[in-house]
């Protein structure tokens, strides 16, 4: 006998564990780093307008598909090609990309618990800003460290899983995402009183264009895609649990706001810590970790405010990498047949093992030739490998099977279904036939060294 599928309690419960997915280590990681890379503004413009023509059409689109299939990735796109073993293949693509982002984002989160703890030992004490942003180097490279709290945080992740959506995602996402809006906020106030916000402000609001290129066009895409954790079937798993009265138009542009808003709340919290300190906004991944640190340390209460911020992290980070693992889950459990139990136990520790390179890749102790070969670490290799190939491909065939595999009148009548403005059905599916496949195209062509858009610049 079928197993009735589950559904979320409540629209609010839904939002806010979508949001959670892209704002854990999208927005509040990923973002502020990316942006400082590749020059503020320019980028920044790049990215919102990438988000409104594609990220938002390409959500809403795979939020159809997954409420129409009711079912997980593999599943939804070989039931509405109707069993063609072709399209199946993209949901096996999304897997992949799941897979290897939960690898070393759960590393990432593992740093967070790190901070936690030593946030509670008051390790910013008697040091100077340069000296507390030097810690993060020396996190890196404690590979051990770094396996132990990989291990801690894909146990926490795994718990929540287990415990299905109602209980388990909807439950902390609703009690935990509120938490991080209020302490973003507040300290983004706090960012204003700096010296360095009205540089900050014009870095990142500003577009400068002689800083843009052809890579930051890629960049500015693949966040796009990123922050809406668009590409990896989260948001189709995450929309097969929607009961076919919601309203998806408006949830799309609902949490496209959140995240675009989250983003650049992010930034403007953390760039003026950079310009205050004379800190490089070009800093790689470590970026939250070396510069907030610095602004606890001014504060009063460094001990407390430090450490509640550190655990709100660990747990918005939490709230992506259950998304991501439920999209392993949901599919294991229908490809398969397995139990939630088993499925969850064995892809919790497939992904623990393939993320131990990753937590040693600052130590070198495994892999010792990689960098020299890839010009890169092993974690950085697959950062850049899933933001500007696996999700951009994906993200181009998702929008492909939904412009001429599914049929517009059944698109039509999805897209409408429950919505307060069934209108923007025709602009939407404007956007997903012939803007978003286009855009997409042409940037992994540039990626691909076959055209170049560095002349146009």
């Amino acid at each position: 006998m079928k197993q009735q599928r589950e559904h979320w309690g409540s629209k609010l419960g839904f939002i806010m564990a979508t949001a959670g997915s892209a704002i854990g280590l999208g927005s509040l990681w990923r973002f502020p780093y990316i942006a400082g890379q590749n020059g503020g503004g320019a980028f920044v413009l790049l990215y919102l307008f990438f988000t409104l023509i594609i990220g938002i059409p390409a959500f809403i689109g795979e939020l159809i598909i997954g409420r129409a299939a009711q079912k997980g990735a593999i599943g939804a796109y070989t039931e509405l090609s109707h069993g063609s073993t072709h399209w199946k293949l993209l949901g096996w693509l999304n897997l992949l990309t799941s897979f290897i982002i939960l690898s070393y984002y759960s590393v990432v989160s593992g740093w967070g618990i790190n901070y936690a703890l030593m946030s509670l030992s008051n390790f910013t004490a008697g040091r100077t800003p340069e000296q507390i942003k030097a810690i993060f180097n020396t996190v890196y490279i404690s590979g051990d460290i770094n396996i132990f709290w990989l291990f801690i945080f894909m146990l926490m992740t795994a718990g929540v899983v287990y415990g299905g959506i109602k209980k388990g995602i909807e439950y902390w996402s609703k009690m935990l995402m509120p938490a991080l809006f209020a302490i973003l906020i507040g300290l983004f106030i706090y960012s204003t009183t700096l010296p360095g916000f009205k540089e900050a402000a014009k870095f990142i609001l500003y577009p400068d264009f002689s800083k843009l290129n052809a890579g930051s066009i890629l960049s500015a895409l693949g966040m796009a895609l990123f922050t809406l954790s668009v590409g990896l079937g989260i948001i189709l798993t995450y929309g097969s649990y929607m009961k076919s009265s919601e309203d998806i138009p408006k949830t799309g542009l609902i949490i496209g706001g959140v995240s675009v808003s989250v983003s650049l709340l992010s930034a403007l919290m953390i760039f003026p810590i950079v310009f205050t300190f004379g800190f490089e906004p070009e800093a790689g991944p470590g970026l939250v970790f070396q510069t907030l640190p610095v602004l606890f340390s001014k504060l009063p209460g460094t001990l407390v405010l430090s450490t509640i911020f550190f655990v709100l992290f660990i747990f918005a980070t939490l709230t992506s990498t259950i998304s991501i693992l439920e999209v392993l889950v949901s599919n294991l459990i229908e490809v398969f047949n397995w139990s939630r139990k088993k499925a969850v136990l064995i892809s919790s520790f497939v992904t623990f093992i393939f993320g131990i390179p990753t937590a040693l890749s600052g130590s070198g102790s495994l892999f010792k030739n990689w960098k020299a070969i890839y010009n890169k670490d092993f974690f950085a290799t697959l950062n850049d490998l899933t933001a500007d190939w696996l999700m951009p491909l994906s993200a181009f065939f998702t929008v492909l099977f939904i412009s001429f595999v599914m049929k517009k009148s059944f698109s039509k009548e999805e897209f409408t279904k429950g919505t307060t403005i069934p209108k923007l059905m025709h602009t939407w599916f404007f956007l997903v036939r012939y803007v978003a496949p286009i855009a997409i195209l042409i940037i992994i062509l540039q990626q691909s060294g076959i055209i170049n858009l560095s002349k146009l610049f």
